[in-house]
């Protein structure tokens, strides 16, 4: 079977690893950062910061394909060129066409992080934990013009710990991604494999944050909903809250729910780099090692950039 590969950062790699487990042939792999840097610049960038996911491909000598959509014509002629049985899609906002899913021998596959029908949209590791799910998961499912819509192939349960952020979700996702694309592959080759729809009466969608939901309002959130915010944003955005002048960035392996008694929002305690605030559940949030955040006026910049 000849596979190509389009994805970006950890889940890239992974997916990477999980169809060489399945002992296929990778026919290329295509990078987002080709959507989003100009040629000269990536270039650079490959050479003096080499990326974990660009090293594993030049490694074993995999081909870098070079297009600059997945949608252009040169891309589709190398699909059909190559004959490639499977295309993978792991972390990409580009929106394929029609023409191009339907070009592999056996079809385009989509591997979202969330148990679809459930959590569609940009960032469903931040999602879940933002609302307080106790499991997330991931889903291989069929590519078709609409997102996260397409028939299931396989999914996979992965639990959320009690203090675990976005980065420790996201890890243990990509690494069963890892080994649920070696054994849907393998299923695939013996036509095991029977393509269920998704519920739709069990969907549920959630857009991408704004730069106002990186806010802390105590006044409006209990001091466990406060600290699950500033665990799902985690490492993507800085969670932080005013006082006075100063906007102060939270960390969130710094920060606990202790006992405490004042109006919310309330500072009831402080120490270097440290600060305890009155929660609206009558607990407070005590947050250690907070750092100014001097330039809150780049968050959507910041949001656009990494395609949260």
């Amino acid at each position: 079977m000849k596979v190509v590969i389009l994805g970006k950062g950890s889940m890239l790699s992974n997916l990477i690893r999980g169809v060489m487990l399945a002992n296929c042939e990778i026919a290329g792999v295509f990078r987002y950062e080709r959507l989003k840097f100009h040629p000269f610049f990536l270039k650079l960038y490959d050479f003096f910061k080499s990326s974990p996911e660009y090293t594993l491909i030049k490694k074993h000598g995999f081909k870098d394909l070079p297009f600059t959509s997945a949608n252009s014509e040169e891309f589709k002629k190398f699909l059909i060129k190559e004959n490639v049985d499977l295309v993978i899609v792991g972390t990409w906002c580009e929106k394929l066409k029609k023409e191009i899913i339907d070009v592999p021998v056996i079809g385009t596959v989509n591997v979202h992080p969330s148990l679809l029908p459930k959590y569609r949209g940009p960032n469903p590791y931040l999602q879940t934990i933002w609302h307080g799910e106790k499991k997330s998961g991931l889903t291989f499912h069929l590519m078709t013009e609409k997102f996260d819509r397409g028939p299931i192939l396989a999914q996979a349960e992965v639990e959320i710990l009690d203090g675990e952020t976005g980065k420790e979700l996201r890890n243990k996702t990509v690494f069963q991604a890892r080994l649920l694309c070696s054994e849907l592959i393998a299923k695939l080759g013996e036509g095991l494999v029977i393509p269920v729809p998704q519920d739709e009466e069990k969907a549920s969608y959630f857009k991408n944050v704004a730069p106002a939901d990186m806010t802390l309002d105590f006044s409006k959130e209990s001091s466990i909903e406060l600290l699950r915010h500033i665990r799902a944003f985690y490492p993507w955005l800085r969670t932080y809250f005013q006082y006075g002048n100063c906007f102060f960035v939270v960390n969130p392996y710094n920060a606990e729910i202790v006992d405490g008694e004042g109006q919310a929002g309330q500072i009831i305690a402080k120490d270097k780099n440290s600060l305890t605030v009155a929660t609206l559940d009558g607990k407070a949030l005590k947050m250690d090692n907070l750092k100014l955040y001097k330039f809150p006026m780049l968050t959507n910049f910041v949001i656009d950039r990494i395609g949260i």
